[in-house]
Parts: structure tokens; sequence; C-alpha cells
């Protein structure tokens, strides 16, 4: 019988405890021996427990429990400054905040080994009890998702832990549509050259980051061109020149008299073909917040309207665009390298246009071409500066 005993466990070690329990070890791929991280009431037991051991090492899946011991906070580190280099500015300092301001703090001490799905659980209900909002709770577990990822795909942890959670809901907020009209009233009632700034926002669909980034350079007046290859993003109060979100550089046309405008305001600038075309007073880049209490808001509200931000005037130029020209066109203009974006996040449909269809509709219907009378978004104020 001992001899049978002995040829089953060919693969690893079993000895007897003196609290009368069994312990087995088994040597790693390095041959290292290492015991099990609990011991046996028998034998058998822990003869089973080395033979999955040794079907995981066979089937390649095979983790070392060391690895496993890393704490989330090491191995939280030792990511940041893996991927940091593949990260934009502002998306470095966000993740970094997010890992000492919510993972560590609660988690940092923890074995990546000994976090499970409920562990996660419990993590994002208490900075639900603590008040946090739904939109920074989903940051930080995208993070540590990300975090957790990593760690299955070095061979740390067998699965992530960061399954099965149900995340808070995000508020549903659309954003403000406004006419072209509406936003024409808001350019001739801001200041100059702010002026010209909101116009890229509304007829051009830039990015605030992206208009506070441009430079004489990217600007051809003769062929109505704007580079965008640059934006301009705060983070943690420091601000830093990136290349645009999603690193989508792309080369907008504008109308004539946009581009006559702006070919006036260069003619004011000083410096060379870096000079950026809005600054502060100072000669110094814009910041948002500034910015906006300084110069956008102001225009708003002297255009008669509420409720608007400067990101609105991009969502409503994506839907002029869409509603017009397409969304494959919206999305060029957006800067969006997935047309899916654009329509999830900025064009939104245009008021009549369902009684149009209709219309139309009921023309097809009787085997008739139905001919548009309809004006587009551009025709309201008179003028095509999409």
């Amino acid at each position: 019988m001992a001899a049978k005993r002995k040829s089953r466990r060919a693969f690893g070690r079993i000895r007897k405890l003196p609290s009368g329990r069994f312990q087995a070890r088994y040597p790693g791929p390095d041959g290292v021996l290492r015991a099990a991280d609990q011991t046996f009431a028998t034998t058998t037991d822990a003869d089973r427990w080395l033979a999955r051991k040794r079907i995981e090492m066979e089937e390649g899946r095979w983790l070392d429990p060391a690895e496993g011991r890393t704490t989330v906070r090491d191995w939280s580190a030792r990511w940041l400054t893996a991927v940091s280099p593949q990260l934009k500015h502002k998306t470095q300092a966000s993740y970094r905040s997010l890992i000492n301001s919510l993972i560590v703090p609660a988690l940092g001490d923890r074995e990546l080994s000994s976090l499970r799905p409920i562990t996660i659980v419990e993590w994002v209900g208490a900075m639900k009890t603590r008040g946090l909002s739904a939109s920074r709770i989903r940051q930080a577990y995208r993070v540590l998702s990300q975090i957790m990822r990593a760690a299955v795909d070095n061979e740390m942890i067998g699965q992530t832990p960061c399954r099965g959670v149900k995340l808070p809901r995000m508020p549903q907020t659309e954003p403000h549509i406004l006419t072209p009209m509406e936003a024409s009233r808001i350019v001739r009632s801001a200041t100059k050259p702010h002026d010209l700034l909101i116009s890229l926002l509304a007829y051009a669909g830039l990015r605030v980051g992206e208009a506070f980034a441009l430079r004489r350079a990217d600007i051809d007046v003769s062929g109505g061109l704007v580079l965008v290859d640059e934006n301009l993003a705060e983070a943690n109060g420091t601000l830093v020149f990136d290349t645009p979100k999603s690193h989508q550089k792309r080369v907008l046309r504008i109308g004539p008299s946009l581009a006559a405008r702006i070919g006036r305001h260069l003619e004011t600038l000083s410096g060379g073909e870096d000079a950026l075309l809005f600054v502060t007073p100072g000669g110094k880049p814009l910041r948002y917040n500034q910015w906006r209490k300084a110069y956008f808001d102001p225009a708003v509200a002297t255009a008669g309207l509420t409720d608007v931000t400067p990101h609105d005037l991009r969502a409503s130029h994506g839907t002029w665009v869409a509603d017009r020209y397409g969304v494959m066109t919206a999305a060029h203009r957006l800067g969006h390298s997935n047309a899916s974006v654009t329509t999830r996040h900025y064009a939104r449909p245009v008021a009549g246009r369902d009684e149009q269809v209709a219309e139309a509709s009921d023309f097809w219907l009787n085997g008739h071409d139905h001919k548009r009378t309809d004006r587009g978004p551009e025709d309201d104020d008179g003028s095509t500066s999409v």
C-alpha cells in the first residue's frame, strides 16, 4: 500500500505536521520547492491538491504564488510607470490622482491574489456612501480594472476581480443644441478676438483646448484651412500642450468670411509662426475656467441665452453637419475616429425633421419623388460657415 501511494505521488512531497495535518510541497518550473497555501486533513486531500497543481503546470496555467502576494500599492505604482509614456499628460495626472486618492487608501495594502469581486463591490459601495459622483467612481473603477487586467496579463493572478461589478449610473445629460442663429448671437456678443475663438467652436467644431492651442502656422487664410494638431489641457494646475484627444489630428475647411476675419486678426499678432492666436491680456496661454468666466459666459448672457457651455457649441456643430451632410462628415470635423462616438455624444435630431421625413415618405408611397423644400440649418442665418 505504501509503495502504491508513493507511485501516485511521483510529483511533490507530503509530510505530517505536529498538528496532525498534512503539508504538501511541490517543485515549480524553476525547481524551487513551494509549500501549498493550506494544510490538509488527510494525505488523500493533499494528493489531490498536488495533482491539480501538476496539471496547472503541464497546461501552462501555473502562477507563481509570490507574484500574487504583491500589494496593490506596489503593482499600481509599477503599472503607472510602465504605461505613462503612452498616456497624455492630463490622463497621467488623472490616473495618478485616482490611484493615490481612491485606490491605494482603500486597497493598497491588499495582496493582488486576495482580491475578489466582493472586495471590489464593497469598495465601490464605500465610495458611493461617501457621496462621490458616479463619474468619479466609474473613473476609479476603470483605472483599477486596467491595473488588475495587467496583473492577469503578467501572470500574477489568474483572473481579475473587476468582474460582475454593478457601477452607479451616470446621470443622463443632453447637450444644449443651439440653432445657428443662436450661436451667431453669442459670437456677435463676444469681445474681440474671443468672438473668433467662439466662432471656431460653433462653426468648425473645435474642442476648447484645440482652439486655445491654435498657432499662426496652423492657419491657411487663402485656402480657408485650419490645421488641428495640438490641444492645450490643464493637469493639476499646470498647462500642457499635447496632441488632440485620441490623437486625431485633422485639417478643417472654414467659411471664407471666418477665414478673412482670422486673417485680419493674424496681422495684429506679434511673434513668429508659433505665436498663439488667443492669449490672456498678459500674453499667456488661456485657462478654461478663467476664459469662460471672463469672456464666454458674458457673451452668452448678452445674447439672451442661458445654460450654454463652450462644449454645447461643438455638439451643436456636430448636429448641424450630421443632419445636413451625414454622420461621417461630422465625425471628421469633430475629430472622431469612429462615427459611433459622434452619434452617441454629439449628433442629435433636429426639430421638425421627423415631420419632413413623414411628408417625403407619403410622396414615395404614392410613387412620386419628393423635392426637398426645407432649408438646412446653415441657411438660418444666411451663411454657410460650417
